[in-house]
């Protein structure tokens, strides 16, 4: 009467396991390699935690017959020497395996099949969908991260109440994550309502244990730079380039300019065509008020550009330091400063002067300009 064939715990099965990674690595692109790593690791940590006098274990993967096997790896020494049955082997009983065994060489014991099932069983599920886990974050992480800087739309999942954090679901299918859009980070008085899809801009991307944290913003500045570069050809292309930007967000946004091929206007390539560039970012902003400003090499020239729509009658630049002072006719003072002094602040933070501010009728000329602090 033959033997009844000892059958493999339930859960595992190397031939499944194998067949599991190939689907993987062929729909998802998760290396089977990377997932084979995983699942040895896990198989070795297990096996150590029920042995844990036992110190070197390794497992032998057999793709092409799609098995694996386990080794306990234990040490040839002398009979005077051998003190730990765990980890050492006598000589003896070595040669006994085979006389090609001396001392200081390593001798692989198998371990029982019963019982590398069962720590498989125990743990071969698990590691796969950890793994499987661990693997899409990775290449969601990896997706994202090539997006930095770059804008996304979201579609607004949920809002905290508490926080006034508000949840955004970014991608599609596998490579979907959800992003976090802080109250810091949203435009003040901006509405957002469930379902709504909004553009974001990614900050910066960073690792953590649930997966990829995408630092999303709708005020940063460079939401405003890349709505341009999709917006306008010119900016796209190189032909005009973004020089820097200031803005406040939700209130105003003010951005210098320059054109790299003399026959295009900077300003006009933005604004476009009876305005609709510039609308339909105005629009995607909310209502944002954007001031494009042509860029000059000139500091003095540069600086009365950014004070727009005040006119400026001159700009004195300190002699060292970015600080510098400008006369505007006594109408248009509270023009250059603007509301709450918002003009005169984006001027200062495009141009990366401060700006010291006097009427025409002002009378101290003599005096020097305030040094920058």
């Amino acid at each position: 009467m033959k033997a009844k064939k000892q059958a493999e715990p339930a859960g595992f099965s190397p031939v499944e396991i194998f067949a599991a990674l190939d689907l993987l690595e062929k729909e998802r692109g998760i290396p089977k390699s990377f997932m084979l790593d995983k699942i040895v690791q896990a198989l070795i940590t297990a096996y150590k935690r029920d042995h844990d006098q036992v110190e070197n274990v390794i497992v032998d993967v057999d793709e092409a017959h799609h098995s694996l096997k386990m080794y306990v790896q234990k040490n040839v020494v002398d009979e005077e020497d051998y003190v730990d049955p765990f980890n050492e082997v006598p000589l003896e009983e070595a040669k006994a395996i085979s006389a090609k065994y001396e001392i200081g060489d390593v001798v692989n014991f198998p371990v029982d099949t019963v019982e590398f099932g069962r720590i498989a069983a125990g743990n071969g599920k698990q590691v796969i969908i950890q793994g499987l886990r661990e693997a899409e974050r990775g290449m969601v992480y990896d997706e994202f991260n090539s997006k930095q800087h770059e804008i996304l739309t979201g579609v607004v999942t949920r809002m905290d109440p508490r926080t006034g954090a508000v949840s955004l679901r970014i991608g599609t299918g596998s490579e979907s994550t959800e992003a976090l859009l802080t109250a810091g980070e949203q435009v003040k008085g901006e509405e957002l309502l469930e379902g709504m899809h909004i553009k974001v801009y990614v900050v910066e991307v960073r690792r953590s244990t649930r997966g990829p944290q995408i630092l999303i913003s709708r005020t940063h500045p460079g939401l405003v730079k890349r709505l341009f570069e999709l917006e306008v050809p010119e900016i796209y292309d190189g032909t005009v380039e973004v020089k820097s930007i200031a803005r406040e967000a939700g209130s105003r946004t003010k951005m210098a300019v320059w054109s790299n091929d003399e026959n295009v206007d900077p300003i006009g390539a933005c604004v476009g065509p009876k305005g609709q560039r510039v609308a339909g970012i105005v629009e995607e902003l909310r209502g944002e008020k954007i001031d494009i400003i042509k860029y000059s090499e000139d500091p003095a020239e540069f600086i009365a550009a950014a004070l727009a729509p005040a006119e400026v009658v001159d700009v004195q630049v300190a002699e060292e330091g970015k600080a510098c002072r400008v006369r505007v006719p006594d109408d248009q003072l509270s023009l250059a400063i603007g509301k709450e002094g918002q003009n005169a602040r984006l001027a200062a933070r495009l141009t990366g002067y401060k700006i010291d501010i006097k009427p025409e009728s002002w009378n101290g000329e003599d005096e020097e300009v305030p040094a920058e602090e």
